[in-house]
């Protein structure tokens, strides 16, 4: 969908290259400029005290693209990124403004230079305000700064940290479709624009629903245990053999005969303490014990039957090695097989990027790069001669693999 769209990439961590690696499996070429010491999260596994050699978390990121390291505090560092700029059609990058704009690689600078550039920057809290130019991680700026960690805990209960890259990656899909959104008007205008994506506001728009309820009502009603909730029959019930299942009822009353059918609590149908959802409301925590109690009853295989045979919306709460081995991940091209940078024609399973597009080739296109494994091949395509590419190496401004 994208081939023939040229992308640099001058960004490291994980929100902006995941971006930059979703653009890539839909077909654009993407050149990935690396500082002198390469992307940090190369060291991901060393850093949390490891010796794992291989890097998953660098790979799913990166795949496919092409490494170039450059030394941007250097003049002429800075001049290699203008060059390749000036026939790009993005510019994705998570440097924080202050310093694209020392180096001039801010959007007016890299603008005058090519007019049709979509500049996509992804920032921790965007470009205004007290703090546009503070650091931003997914864990501080996504998680902890919008709500998202204070309304995920039930109420009365300890903080917790979000998963490796979640706000990250959720960021990753924002810019990915700005840029796209973007694109299409380069494309009928022939002129580009500045693409915001942050951190901070996508995880506000993630927390969009409760969100909207906090502005409009100045309130939201907090996260609470199981036997606690509104609607307790949306819940997580435990079965026979030790399965959760997430169990969602559909608005209105239409959902609790055929739950009480599926647990073999007929007699239950008509109960006037559970026939409406303010009765039910009322006796939630008998509810959830009822409820309880029929699951309790059936293993995960039985209940999924009587569950299905009602028509109900419910989902197994499976572990990560179980979605591994999900026959509908597969079926929904959400494992793909990427090919690895040993060169031996191998390859290993990796999530796919988050949109299908059936009969077409969305997957990875190669494997992730070492550490500048481009370096000279870009730089002569740009012109550079051997001398001044053996200049620049010597001087440090680039480095080869």
């Amino acid at each position: 969908m994208l081939e023939g769209i040229k992308v640099i990439e001058y960004a490291t961590y994980m929100a902006a290259p995941g971006a930059g690696a979703i653009l890539r499996d839909w077909g654009a070429d993407v050149i990935k400029i690396e500082p002198p010491g390469g992307d940090p999260i190369r060291l991901f596994f060393r850093t949390i005290g490891t010796d794992i050699q291989d890097n998953p978390v660098f790979d799913f990121d990166n795949r496919g693209k092409k490494s170039i390291i450059v030394d941007t505090s250097k003049n002429e560092g800075q001049e290699i990124i203008r060059k390749l700029v000036a026939d790009a059609d993005v510019f994705l990058t998570n440097v924080r403004p202050g310093g694209l704009e020392r180096s001039g690689l801010d959007y007016d600078s890299l603008k005058s230079l090519n007019p049709k550039l979509v500049y996509c920057s992804l920032t921790g809290y965007g470009l205004e305000g007290p703090d546009a130019d503070r650091p931003g991680f997914d864990i501080a700026s996504f998680w902890s700064r919008t709500g998202v960690a204070r309304l995920t805990v039930p109420k009365g209960e300890e903080l917790f940290a979000n998963r490796t890259a979640f706000g990250d990656h959720t960021t990753s899909m924002s810019a990915a479709a700005g840029i796209c959104a973007a694109l299409v008007e380069a494309g009928r205008t022939g002129k580009g624009r500045l693409v915001e994506a942050s951190l901070f506001r996508t995880g506000l728009y993630a927390l969009g629903s409760d969100f909207a309820i906090q502005l409009f009502f100045d309130r939201v009603a907090s996260t609470k245990s199981r036997h606690d909730q509104n609607v307790p029959i949306t819940n997580f019930f435990k079965t026979q053999d030790g399965h959760w299942i997430c169990l969602v009822s559909r608005q209105g009353e239409v959902d609790w005969a055929p739950i009480c059918r599926a647990i073999d609590r007929e007699d239950l149908i008509a109960d006037p303490r559970f026939t409406s959802a303010k009765s039910r409301r009322k006796h939630r925590a008998e509810v959830v014990n009822i409820i309880d109690e029929g699951f309790a009853k059936y293993a995960k295989d039985e209940i999924a039957k009587r569950l299905d045979a009602q028509s109900l919306a419910w989902a197994p709460v499976q572990t990560l090695a179980e979605v591994a081995k999900d026959p509908q991940a597969h079926a929904a091209g959400a494992i793909v097989q990427t090919p690895s940078a040993k060169g031996d024609g191998s390859t290993y399973p990796s999530p796919a990027s988050p949109v299908r597009f059936p009969g077409a080739d969305d997957g990875p296109k190669g494997p992730s790069p070492a550490p500048g494994q481009h370096t000279l091949a870009v730089m002569e395509v740009l012109g550079y001669t051997e001398t001044q590419i053996a200049n620049m190496i010597e001087n440090g401004t680039i480095k080869a693999a």
